[in-house]
C-alpha cells in the first residue's frame, strides 16, 4: 500500500479523478452548464484545428509507412499473436461497442439529413460521410500513438510510458505531467464509451420489456457489472482474459453481420459499399478540411465531426499503447497499414450492410416516424424486422457487454502499465486500483448525463470530451514534431 501512495503519477491522477467525481455528484447542474459553455468555446476556436490535425496524422503515417523506416521490425522475435487474434484485439479495443451503437442510427440520420452535396444519391452520401467519421482519421489517431510507443518499446528498449517515448521529457516534471494528462484523457474517453454502451444495453433491455429507456438505476448497476467483469479479465492478463474475449467479439460480430447480409439485398449492399468507398477516398482531403461543397456547416461539424475527433483522440493513448503492446514482431509498415486499413474497411462494410438494409426498410414503411432515430434503441428496433428478433437482441446485448468488458480491461491493463513505471506486466494491485477509479468516475458521469430532462449520456459526453481532449490534441502536434526529429537523427 505504501508503494501506491509513493507513486506520484498514480496519486495525482487518482486525486484529480476522485475530486472530479465528487464535484460532479455534488454540483451536477453547475458542472453541466460549465462544460456546455466550455465546449462551445473550444469548438468555436479550435474546431478547424481538429480537422487539420486529423488529416495531418493520416498523411504522417502514410509517409512513414512508405519510407525506408517502414521496414524496421518491432523487436527481434516473431509476432506474439497470429494475425486474426491481432486484428480482433485491436478492433475490439479501438471501436468496440461503438459500431453497434451507431450501426443503424448514424447512416439513417445522414440519409435523411444529407450533410454535403456531391451529386450522388442520398444513400451514397450517407455512407460516405459515415465512412469518413469512422475511417482512416480515427485509426490514424490510434496508429500514431501505437507507432511511437511500439518504436520506443521494441526498438529503443524504453518503457511504455509516453514521457519515456519522447525522452526529452523523461524523468522531469514535464514528463510526469504528460503521463498524468495521458491517463486523464484515457479515463475520460473510456468512461464516455462505457456510458454510451451501458445506455444502449439498458435501452435494448427496456425496449424488449416495452418500457421507456433512459433510467438511471439500471445504468448504474450495468456499469458495476461491466467494471467487475473487466477487472477479472485484466487480472487474468492479455493471453487468458483479453485475447479470449476479443476473439469472441470478432466471431460474434461477423456472425451478426452475415446474418443481416444474407437476409438483405446483397447486390445493393456490395454496390453501395464500393461506390461509397470510391467517393470517400476521392473526397478524403476536402472532406477532412470541410472545404467547398464538402463543408457540412459549423453546426453539423459541432454536433458530429468535432465530437468524433475528440472521442478518437481521447481513446488514442490507451488504444495506441494496447496496439503497441500486441504488435511485437511486426514491421512498422505492417503496423501502420494494418491499423489504418483493415479495421476501416471492416467498419465500412459493416455500415454498408446495416445502412443499406435500414434505407430499404424506411422505403417500405408508409409513414416513417423516426423509429431509427434513438441511438440507444435503433439497432434493436431494426433487428425486429428479421427472424428470431428476441434471440438476436439477446446476442446483441451480450456482445455489447463483452465489447465494453474488452475496452475496460484493456484500459485497466494499460493504465496499470503507465503507473507501474511502464511495466508490460503490471502488478495486480495497480489493476485493482484502476478498476475502482474507473467505476467511481463512470458512475458520476452517468449521473451527469441525467442532469436535465432533455439531456442524456451522449450529449453530456459530447460536451465533456471536446473540452478534455483539447490539451491532448495540442500535445499530439508536439509529439509528431519530436518523433519526426528523432527519426531524422537516426536515419
Amino acid at each position: 500500500m505504501k508503494e501506491l501512495f509513493r507513486n506520484k503519477v498514480l496519486t495525482l491522477s487518482a486525486t484529480i479523478l476522485l475530486i472530479g467525481s465528487f464535484f460532479i455528484l455534488l454540483f451536477t447542474e453547475q458542472f453541466y452548464e460549465a462544460i456546455e459553455i466550455g465546449s462551445v468555446w473550444v469548438r468555436e476556436y479550435f474546431g478547424t484545428f481538429y480537422l487539420w490535425l486529423g488529416l495531418g496524422c493520416v498523411f504522417f503515417l502514410f509517409i512513414i509507412a512508405m519510407s525506408k523506416i517502414g521496414k524496421i521490425k518491432l523487436g527481434n522475435s516473431p509476432p506474439e499473436y497470429d494475425r486474426l487474434s491481432w486484428i480482433a484485439m485491436l478492433y475490439s479495443a479501438g471501436m468496440g461497442a461503438g459500431i453497434l451503437l451507431r450501426a443503424v442510427q448514424e447512416p439513417v440520420y445522414m440519409y435523411l439529413n444529407p450533410p454535403i452535396e456531391t451529386g450522388s444519391s442520398a444513400k451514397i452520401i450517407a455512407l460516405e460521410y459515415t465512412f469518413y467519421q469512422w475511417g482512416f482519421t480515427a485509426w490514424a489517431f490510434y496508429g500514431l500513438f501505437a507507432l511511437i510507443i511500439a518504436f520506443s518499446l521494441f526498438v529503443e528498449k524504453q518503457d511504455i510510458r509516453l514521457s519515456s517515448s519522447l525522452q526529452v521529457f523523461q524523468g522531469n516534471r514535464w514528463g510526469k505531467s504528460i503521463d498524468i494528462l495521458t491517463i486523464l484523457t484515457t479515463v475520460i474517453g473510456l468512461v464516455a464509451a462505457i456510458g454510451l454502451g451501458t445506455s444502449q444495453i439498458e435501452g435494448g433491455i427496456s425496449h424488449l420489456r416495452s418500457k421507456d429507456p433512459g433510467n438511471l438505476l439500471p445504468n448504474l448497476f450495468l456499469i458495476l457489472v461491466i467494471c467487475v467483469l473487466a477487472f477479472f479479465s485484466a487480472w487474468a492478463g492479455v493471453n487468458k482474459g483479453i485475447k479470449r474475449i476479443s476473439n469472441w467479439n470478432i466471431y460474434t460480430t461477423v456472425t451478426l453481420l452475415l446474418f443481416v447480409f444474407f437476409l438483405g439485398n446483397i447486390p445493393e449492399m456490395i454496390l453501395n459499399f464500393f461506390q461509397s468507398l470510391y467517393h470517400y477516398v476521392f473526397d478524403f482531403i476536402p472532406l477532412s478540411l470541410a472545404s467547398g461543397d464538402l463543408d457540412p456547416g459549423k453546426q453539423f461539424l459541432t454536433d458530429w465531426t468535432y465530437y468524433y475527433w475528440a472521442f478518437w483522440l481521447a481513446w488514442a493513448p490507451f488504444t495506441g499503447v494496447f496496439i503497441a503492446r500486441i504488435s511485437k514482431g511486426r514491421s512498422i509498415r505492417e503496423l501502420i497499414f494494418g491499423v489504418l486499413l483493415i479495421p476501416s474497411l471492416g467498419s465500412f462494410f459493416w455500415f454498408s450492410v446495416f445502412g443499406t438494409s435500414a434505407f430499404e426498410l424506411i422505403g417500405e414503411i408508409s409513414t416513417y416516424n423516426n423509429e431509427f432515430g434513438n441511438v440507444f434503441t435503433s439497432l434493436f428496433i431494426f433487428i425486429e424486422n428479421y427472424p428470431f428478433p428476441a434471440f438476436s437482441s439477446l446476442i446483441i446485448i451480450i456482445l455489447l457487454v463483452s465489447f465494453l468488458v474488452t475496452s475496460v480491461d484493456s484500459a485497466i491493463f494499460v493504465l496499470s502499465m503507465f503507473t507501474d513505471k511502464g511495466n508490460p506486466e503490471p502488478k495486480k494491485k495497480y489493476r485493482l486500483v484502476w478498476a475502482v477509479l474507473i467505476l467511481i468516475f463512470c458512475e458520476a458521469i452517468i449521473v451527469l448525463g441525467h442532469t436535465k430532462p432533455d439531456s442524456n449520456v451522449l450529449t453530456a459526453m459530447q460536451k465533456f470530451l471536446i473540452i478534455s481532449s483539447l490539451p491532448f490534441a495540442i500535445l499530439s502536434v508536439i509529439i509528431i514534431f519530436l518523433f519526426s526529429r528523432k527519426l531524422l537523427r537516426k536515419n
